[in-house]
């Protein structure tokens, strides 16, 4: 990728996010994940060039990688992925930005337990399955608010920062909607516990994402192609 493909791919998505934001709330402010799993670090580099500050990473030893190689680059990193127990101390030396998919209550503790042991902290989101998938990872609708709290109050090593989800898989955007309106209305009761994002959103459906309330989206394909 060069700098002009770079710089028109964030124009496309930035002028998509500012319609998509303006139909909803002239404040509605959208915070952009670069989704950067399957491209280079001189990838990165050439979108951070353009503007692009915030990069996703699904796999620990990838983010390790290439947060090392680009450590003069000031990137905020995101780590995205599915997170294994055995693997929770490499994430913790890694000290990202924001952990996007804390999947169950049972994980939280395993990682406010390694938290504790190392006196760090991590901001962290909640991950729902609004969809009720089973390929999806996340704690059930049903169940969000009551452990969103738990974490909240029993984890303190953890800052749960608000809730991210994954949009149905299907071509029914009424159907993706649902699930997107769901988290949303989730993340509505948590705001005042200091919840501060909903980060829904990818490369196929963050423009609905927003006009659902979204304020994070994570893009892959549509910044990188």
């Amino acid at each position: 990728m060069n700098k002009e493909q770079a710089v028109n791919n964030l124009d496309t998505v930035i002028t998509n996010v500012e319609a998509a934001r303006l139909s909803l709330s002239d404040h509605h402010i959208v915070k952009i994940v670069a989704i950067s799993k399957y491209n280079t670090q001189e990838d990165i580099q050439t979108l951070y060039n353009a503007g692009q500050r915030a990069f996703g990473e699904n796999k620990i030893q990838d983010l390790k990688e290439k947060s090392i190689n680009l450590d003069d680059t000031p990137i905020e990193w995101h780590f995205v992925g599915r997170l294994q127990k055995n693997k929770i101390n490499n994430l913790i030396d890694l000290n990202p930005a924001l952990m996007h998919s804390l999947d169950s209550l049972e994980l939280a503790q395993e990682l406010d337990k390694k938290l504790e042991a190392k006196n760090r902290k991590m901001n962290c989101l909640l991950q729902i399955n609004s969809a009720n998938e089973d390929s999806k990872a996340g704690v059930s609708s049903d169940n969000a608010i009551d452990i969103y709290t738990q974490i909240s109050q029993n984890c303190k090593n953890i800052k749960l920062q608000g809730v991210m989800s994954i949009g149905a898989h299907c071509d029914d955007e009424d159907r993706i909607k649902e699930s997107f309106d769901i988290t949303k209305g989730i993340f509505d009761s948590l705001k005042d516990t200091g919840a501060k994002f909903c980060s829904m959103g990818m490369s196929s459906d963050y423009e609905l994402a927003i006009k659902c309330g979204s304020n994070m989206i994570r893009v892959g394909s549509s910044l990188f192609k």
